[in-house]
C-alpha cells in the first residue's frame, strides 16, 4: 500500500508540536493520546493496527496487536482522516522535552529502526511493527532490550527524542554510544554492545556497564536526554515519603510546608 502524501510543519523549540496538513480523504495514524488539536473537518477513530494492510483479516490484526503489547504501547492506534471539503490540520505534541524528527521513509531506504517509545505519527500506509534484536548481549544489556520498533513505508513518519538530537552518518566506521542515547538508525547499521572499559571503569566510571556499538553504512540519530535519565533525576530530587527535604531549595521547601500546615 502506498502511503498518503502529507505536508507538515513543526513549531516550538524544546516542547515541540507538529502540525500535519491533510487533503480531503487523507489519513495520518498516531499513537493514542498524541493529538493536541485539530480542525473541525477531521474525524478520528481508534483502530486495531496501523491500517497498512487493509485486507489482513482478523488474525492479521490480532498479530499486530500482540506485537504492540510486547512494546508496551496501547493496542489501539488513532486514525485521523480529513472528511471536510478543503485542507485540514491536526497537531501532535511531544510527550516530554526534546525534538520531533521528520523522516521521509522513501528517502532512507523505506525502513527505520527506533526505540520503542519514539514513534509519534505517520502517514496511512506506514507499517509500524517490532524488530527483535537477535544478539543476546544487546538484548540483555543494550538499554533497548530485545524489542525495537520498525517503521516501513514510503511516506512521512514523525518520531520524538529527548533533549538535543544529533544526526551521524556512518560510512563503515564504528560509533560508541551510551545505550540509552540511541533514537534510531537506518537499515545497514549493525547494533551490538561492548563492555565499558575495565572493571574499575565499568563500576565507578559513571558511564554504565556497557556501551552500544553502531557500525556499518547508514544514518544514526542520537539524543542527549533519554526519558529514563530525566525520570531518574526527577525521582532523585523529589522529597522522600517521610517528608524530609534534600537538595536545592530544601529550606524554602520546608518553610512552604510549614505555611501550608504540613
Amino acid at each position: 500500500m502506498r502511503s498518503h502524501e502529507l505536508d507538515y510543519e513543526i513549531f516550538g523549540d524544546d516542547m515541540q508540536i507538529a502540525e500535519v496538513e491533510l487533503d480531503p480523504g487523507e489519513t495520518v495514524v498516531a499513537e493514542a493520546g498524541a493529538m493536541n488539536y485539530m480542525d473541525a473537518g477531521i474525524t478520528f477513530e481508534a483502530r486495531m493496527g496501523d491500517g497498512s494492510e487493509a485486507n489482513s483479516g482478523l488474525m492479521g490484526k490480532l498479530l499486530q496487536v500482540g506485537k504492540r503489547v510486547l512494546t508496551g504501547e496501547s493496542i489501539f492506534m488513532t486514525h485521523f482522516t480529513n472528511r471536510g471539503g478543503g485542507k485540514q490540520r491536526v497537531a501532535f505534541a511531544a510527550p516530554y522535552p526534546g525534538k520531533i524528527i521528520p523522516l521521509q521513509l522513501s528517502q532512507i531506504g523505506g525502513r527505520f529502526i527506533c526505540q520503542k517509545d519514539a514513534f509519534l505519527c505517520a502517514a496511512l500506509g506506514t507499517k509500524v511493527s517490532i524488530r527483535f534484536n537477535r544478539k543476546l548481549g544487546a538484548g540483555f544489556f543494550g538499554g533497548e532490550g530485545f524489542i525495537l520498533q520498525q517503521l516501513e513505508g514510503d511516506g512521512l513518519a514523525l518520531v520524538h527524542a529527548g533533549g538535543t538530537v544529533i544526526q551521524k552518518e556512518l560510512r563503515g566506521n564504528t560509533l560508541l554510544v551510551d545505550t540509552g542515547c540511541i533514537v534510531g538508525f537506518t537499515e545497514g547499521i549493525d547494533y551490538d554492545i561492548q563492555r565499558a572499559g575495565n572493571l574499575k571503569s565499568m563500576f565507578f566510571g559513571g558511564e554504565g556497564l556497557f556501551l552500544a556499538t553502531l557500525r556499518g553504512t547508514g544514518t544514526v540519530y542520537l539524543q542527549s536526554l533519554p526519558f529514563s535519565r530525566l525520570a531518574d533525576r526527577i525521582i532523585a530530587s523529589a522529597p522522600s515519603s517521610g517528608g524530609s527535604s534534600q537538595g536545592e531549595g530544601s529550606v524554602l521547601g520546608g518553610l512552604g510546608r510549614m505555611i501550608d500546615g504540613n
